[in-house]
């Protein structure tokens, strides 16, 4: 089995590279935008080959332009010619035997003073971006955009799901004060997360779109909106991170979580959390924690939900925690509520269904 996947990578082109990539980006998408619109015109797929294509680009980038061209112009005739897109966004795209990744930076062909130049580009490649392509069973195509002032690399792999032979299991309990808590049937610990760091910036963008809001200013309240939408991904994307590198750590081979479905029933509601808790996608950082599990050969599973903060650890009572405290007052146990909540998640039953929206 292996997992499709795109490596993305920053890059960091000095003032020619970036011109480079600028100039090479745009005649791609004028290329694909020509071959459509001719084909649109003819109703039928073009012939040509890269020799027929007059521009500053590699034969392979050509090849590639034609395919992608191809592509569009297969969804529009599927369409009946209803519409015909235009692509505008500037981008770039390399077959997998057109590029190098080297230690630090990634080699690809421009054309330069005509020829065909392989120009090494820097870039930041961290050690878990570096293992994906190490591990990577099949390279796909490099594809270059930007993003604000940034250049991406996004690179498609498929990544071979290891085997994991460890039958250590680890509970994580979600949700908004403490974002996760893991904890280990050996009974190893970790808080992940920032809980009230993450509603003060929620805040601070909900006050910003009242005033936008006010002030009438839509386009600005779409890009605020956005923004809150991308730092919750990257929230998100952290927090999975630090519990698959806690997993891997402790030799963890399943990690189970509450069905999602109830985990905001059951998390008590108040005037400062009920917006949080409202729009925070539990699914994302499930759905996270569940790819890069796989990743690494660790399995994932749901349970139910019902009681796992409520009841004993230790004798199986039931008792209702003082907010973060937990007293047994049957076997007088004592402990964090949300790492009793972790315990009781690694015994709770494992639903046989798949994970449901938060």
């Amino acid at each position: 089995m292996s997992q499709a996947m795109t490596v993305k990578i920053k890059l960091n082109p000095n003032e020619l590279e970036e011109e480079l990539i600028t100039l090479s980006s745009l005649t791609y998408i004028k290329t694909v935008n020509s071959l459509v619109s001719e084909m649109v015109k003819s109703k039928e797929t073009t012939k040509k080959s890269s020799k027929d294509i007059k521009a500053p680009l590699n034969s392979s980038v050509k090849n590639q332009a034609i395919r992608d061209a191809k592509s569009v112009f297969k969804k529009v005739k599927k369409d009946n010619f209803k519409k015909v897109p235009i692509l505008r966004k500037p981008v770039i795209i390399w077959n997998n035997q057109n590029f190098t990744i080297c230690e630090h930076g990634i080699k690809m062909p421009f054309i330069v003073n005509g020829k065909s130049e392989k120009i090494e580009i820097s870039a930041i490649i961290s050690d878990y971006e570096r293992l994906l392509l190490n591990r990577a069973s099949k390279v796909g195509t490099l594809r270059i955009t930007k993003k604000g002032n940034k250049y991406i690399a996004q690179i498609a792999v498929e990544i071979p799901e290891p085997i994991n032979t460890s039958v250590k299991t680890m509970g994580v309990d979600l949700g908004i004060k403490i974002p996760a808590v893991c904890c280990t049937n050996d009974n190893e610990v970790k808080f992940i997360g920032n809980g009230r760091m993450n509603k003060y910036v929620r805040r601070q963008y909900n006050a910003r779109r009242k005033e936008l809001g006010k002030a009438k200013k839509i386009n600005a309240l779409k890009k605020s909106n956005n923004k809150e939408q991308r730092w919750m991904a990257d929230q998100d994307h952290k927090i999975s991170r630090d519990i698959i590198d806690f997993a891997i750590q402790k030799n963890v081979g399943i990690i189970r979580l509450e069905k999602l479905a109830n985990i905001r029933k059951q998390t008590r509601k108040s005037r400062k959390n009920n917006r949080s808790l409202s729009n925070w996608s539990f699914y994302r950082l499930a759905s996270y924690i569940e790819y890069k599990a796989k990743l690494v050969g660790i399995k994932v599973e749901y349970v139910n939900p019902a009681y796992t903060s409520q009841r004993c650890p230790n004798c199986g009572h039931i008792n209702h925690a003082k907010d973060r405290k937990y007293d047994c007052s049957n076997c007088q146990y004592t402990g964090h509520r949300d790492i009793v909540g972790a315990k009781n998640i690694i015994y709770a039953p494992v639903l046989d269904g798949n994970s449901q929206v938060a």
